[in-house]
């Protein structure tokens, strides 16, 4: 499959993966940022549909043994899927949703 998982990460917010590709984001700067495996240069990934942070891109690691997440994608389970697992509704599901007698 295209969009397989490569490995399951921690992060911040709990459960995070690492993906050879993703699609419908933008990238951000790039920036130094020392994460617990060492320091590795990235650029965070925005959602296209909500622009909030999803994740991001590592670009370079310094450490050797950390060389094989370059050009690598990590998106945070938190950001993509919600606090509790369930997905956030899209902004066209905010539009064209259901009127508000329809959800009492």
């Amino acid at each position: 499959p295209l969009f397989s998982c490569i490995q399951s990460f921690h992060c911040r917010h709990g459960k995070a993966y690492l993906f050879d590709k993703v699609v419908n984001v933008t990238l951000g700067e790039k920036e130094e940022r020392m994460m617990i495996t060492g320091l590795h240069t990235v650029v965070d990934i925005f959602c296209v549909g909500c622009c909030s942070i999803v994740g991001w891109k590592y670009e370079a690691a310094h450490e050797k043994t950390q060389k094989y997440k370059e050009g690598k994608f990590i998106l945070e389970r938190f950001k993509v899927l919600g606090p509790d697992g369930s997905n956030y509704s899209s902004p066209n599901e905010a539009i064209f949703g259901s009127s508000d007698a329809d959800d009492a």
